[in-house]
């Protein structure tokens, strides 16, 4: 069943939830993260834990160095890595920008096999603080590419405001359903269904929901170097 991260902690921590319940709305505060508390959430929550402490490791950055590089505190990312609470996309950008690894190095699970089938009824999807933004990997994680495919969905009036990925890092995106403003630096172009995108993403970036329908969209991230 597909999961998206429902109430936030501290700087965007979030257990998990089906996504057929409503998100829970977003949180505040400096409390502490909620723990995760059925099957489907500690899987989630073990996997980014482990992705995110095997990057850190093997690059040989300290809990502080790390919350130094990204701005997260290091409690933030010790919980994190210990399952607690799985962290929502802004936070997670936020981690793999300082360990310059893209994005599903820290959401997905290795596997091997010629030929993988991706089942919705079994994807986790990663959202906003908010819940109106989500996203979800439709490859896997398991070979050296330059290239990574995302299924995006944006709540009607929705904002997702996007920090700069890697250098070189550039966005194909084309909308499906809905009417969406992505604004790159300083342009705005407003994207209607079937239209289509290229822009250098290691800029600041923000997608918009102009319209009254969930906004649903295509990503092609492509890398400068190979990844994985």
């Amino acid at each position: 069943m597909p999961l998206l991260p429902a109430r936030c902690g501290p700087e965007g921590a979030a257990t998990v939830v089906s996504s057929d319940d409503p998100p829970a709305g977003e949180g505040g505060g400096e409390q502490a993260p909620e723990h995760v508390k059925d099957t489907d959430t500690e899987v989630l929550a073990t996997l980014v834990g482990h992705n995110l402490k095997r990057q850190r490791v093997r690059q040989g950055h300290s809990l502080e160095r790390l919350a130094k590089l990204s701005g997260v505190s290091r409690a933030m990312i010790s919980q994190v890595e210990l399952g607690r609470s799985v962290p929502t996309i802004g936070l997670l950008w936020k981690l793999a920008r300082a360990l310059g690894v893209p994005f599903a190095a820290l959401t997905s699970d290795a596997k091997t096999g010629g030929t993988v089938v991706l089942r919705s009824k079994d994807a986790k999807l990663l959202a906003s603080a908010d819940g109106s933004f989500t996203s979800r990997a439709l490859f896997p994680f398991d070979t050296e590419r330059r290239i990574e495919f995302y299924k995006l969905t944006l709540t009607p009036h929705g904002v997702e405001l996007a920090v700069p990925h890697a250098p070189g890092t550039l966005e194909n995106l084309t909308v499906v359903v809905g009417e969406v403003e992505i604004e790159v630096a300083d342009s705005v172009h407003v994207l209607h269904a079937d239209d289509a995108i290229l822009f250098e993403a290691d800029v600041p970036h923000a997608y918009r929901n102009r319209g009254g329908l969930t906004a649903v969209m295509y990503l092609v991230m492509s890398y400068v170097e190979s990844i994985g």
